[in-house]
């Protein structure tokens, strides 16, 4: 039994025996004691005053005599105004650090057959162009929120909606047929999400070139330069073609409708290969092109029901006026769909799907309002998640010249992101030594392994909310507040343990609770490890991979600071050295299960 739940109880029975009155668990206040006082849990008495009727430090004293007579756990109290601070007995801490240690995930709850369900949806790639650095954020953050969530005994559907239809993957396709010359992936030697971008990138840069040369003459003719550059836009041939285009599409033209499922195909293929590298995947994954029909269905439902209007142009409009926004189109005059359109007709899909309780969106925070309009919209439509959907909203990654724009072609590749961290990764290890005596192909698995969590670490460290400036050579330090650093402690960890077993020393599959005496230090690693299922389920309820790694740097720290003040394998003592070898193990699993959650690799030597 947890020592927080031993004391609570006792607690509860205290209050009962002493002041004959029944008291709530929720009035029992526990908190880790503050380091400027003796104690390791602190009970805050000013809740209990209404049923003791008395002043807070009296309260205090009789409630620490009564845990100190009738609580195995307290050794002894001490009362400053109305707190009493409480120290906990050695066994309660060693057989605490023996629940630890039988239990592989502890701090973790697992998911039952009718846990909630929770539907996580991050990623949301367009098809005309790679990954860059700003979904590597999204994809980060989704895939730990989806670990956080589940350790905290949710049942998580991971998915994706893919933007494949639309004016965007035209001009790539256009610009292929004007000027691929047929190229593939295969005879260019490119990822086909990168031979499609740089399509995308082809288009804008002759468009810009039409633009100019029509706006250009538009002025020459006497128009303002404003109103020619704007008719200059909407009158560049290439700009018709792929709006041309985008009607045969809609139209269902098989031959343009054949080259979009090719050029797609070569897409997908390459954003595989990046979520692989990344280490995210999906349970499902919607695509637009089979969303945004269902959409429009379910606003004309709605506007059947008088949920929404129809204006004069013939256009739909939602009024949101009550709710305190402004009115927002649904269906053009053309009947075409907006954004919001299709992400209606993707949660009647999702809902079909499953039967979801909570409904997450990982999505940038230049959308907050959609996704606020969305929530009213969909609880108007029915969805019992509507009103309570969440928009985990997350700032910009942004880098020292300035923001990323993907049709001038001035992105941070992901792909190149990850390459060059593995290679830093390699390079750094190398000059640090860290690679003596390791076979190639382990240090090919080490710097994958370290160069993806320092990638990793320095984006989810970061509170999601606030924008972020990317440094790939701050995040790979052996140092500091970073994903190396971790790693390392916890192939230190490995290697002691190694080096246990090699010098025959006994590490028990079971600690002798009775033998072992934990000392101050011992006890705040125990304590350490304990605070583990507080903040994976203070880190799922506030949606946030930060408090995980924070978490998982806080018990490193701890753990260093205690292998410089101690010794593990020179210990003489065999039952103090025993109990530091389990303590050292729980490290290492904790460790590792936490970075699990922020989707990070842990080496077993380094």
């Amino acid at each position: 039994m947890k020592i927080e739940t031993m004391i609570c109880s006792a607690v509860i029975d205290g209050v009962k025996a002493l002041y004959g009155q029944d008291v709530p668990e929720k009035m029992v206040q526990l908190q880790k004691t503050k380091r400027e006082f003796e104690g390791n849990l602190t009970l805050v008495v000013f809740p209990l005053l209404k049923i003791s009727k008395k002043k807070p430090e009296d309260t205090a004293e009789d409630l620490g005599r009564y845990l100190a007579d009738n609580c195995g756990a307290v050794a002894s109290y001490n009362v400053v105004k109305g707190f009493l601070n409480l120290v906990v007995a050695p066994g309660a801490w060693a057989g605490l650090l023996a629940d630890i240690d039988a239990d592989p995930h502890y701090g973790e709850k697992q998911p039952t057959a009718d846990a909630p369900l929770v539907m996580i949806e991050y990623s949301s790639p367009n098809t005309n162009k790679p990954l860059h650095l700003g979904h590597v954020r999204n994809n980060l953050l989704g895939w730990s929120l989806a670990q956080i969530m589940q350790a905290n005994g949710n049942r998580v559907v991971k998915t994706n909606i893919v933007n494949d239809r639309g004016i965007h993957i035209c001009k790539s396709m256009l610009a292929w047929l004007k000027w691929g010359n047929g190229e593939t992936p295969e005879t260019s030697g490119k990822k086909g999400d990168h031979l499609i971008g740089d399509y995308y990138v082809a288009f804008d840069k002759h468009y810009r070139e039409e633009v100019k040369e029509l706006a250009a003459k538009y002025t020459a003719e006497g128009m303002a330069a404003d109103e020619a550059e704007k008719k200059a836009k909407d009158e560049a041939p290439l700009i018709k073609e792929a709006h041309e285009m985008l009607v045969r599409w809609e139209q269902g033209d098989e031959e343009v409708r054949s080259l979009w499922r090719k050029m797609n195909g070569w897409v997908y293929a390459g954003f595989d290969e990046t979520y692989k590298a990344l280490g995210v995947g999906f349970d499902k994954i919607y695509y637009e092109s089979d969303t945004y029909l269902r959409g429009k269905a379910k606003v004309e439902e709605g506007l059947a029901k008088g949920l929404f209007e129809r204006h004069a142009d013939g256009s739909v409009w939602a009024d949101l006026t009550a709710e305190g926004l402004d009115q927002k189109l649904l269906l053009r005059s053309d009947g075409t769909s907006v954004y919001m359109t299709q992400d209606i007709g993707t949660a009647e899909m999702r809902f079909n799907d499953y039967p979801i309780d909570k409904m997450i969106y990982v999505v940038g925070n230049e959308q907050n309002y959609h996704f606020q309009v969305l929530s009213i919209l969909l609880d108007r439509l029915g969805f019992k998640w509507g009103k309570e959907l969440v928009h985990f909203s997350y700032g910009m990654v942004e880098l020292p010249n300035g923001k990323m724009k993907s049709r001038e072609g001035t992105v941070v590749d992901a792909d190149d992101l990850i390459a060059e961290m593995i290679a830093q990764a390699r390079r750094t290890s190398e000059e640090l030594g860290k690679f003596d005596d390791i076979s190639e192909a382990e240090r090919g698995e080490i710097a994958r392994i370290v160069g993806m969590g320092a990638l990793k670490y320095f984006i989810l460290k970061v509170d999601a909310r606030k924008n972020m400036l990317f440094n790939p050579e701050e995040s790979i330090d052996f140092n500091g507040n970073t994903g190396p650093f971790i790693q390392y402690t916890h192939a230190r960890i490995r290697s002691i343990l190694r080096k246990a077993e090699a010098e025959g020393l006994h590490i028990p599959a079971k600690l002798d609770t009775a033998a072992a005496k934990p000392n101050a230090k011992e006890v705040e690693l125990i304590q350490k490890l304990n605070e583990y299922g507080a903040a994976v389920e203070q880190a799922g309820k506030d949606y946030s991979p930060s408090g995980i790694a924070n978490y998982c740097y806080e018990l490193t720290k701890e753990f260093n600071q205690f292998y410089h003040d101690y010794s593990i394998l020179k210990e003489p003592d065999t039952a103090r050295q025993q109990l530091r070898l389990v303590l050292a193990r729980n490290v290492a699993k904790t460790i590792k299960n936490g970075m699990a959650l922020l989707g990070i690799e842990v080496p077993e030597r380094m």
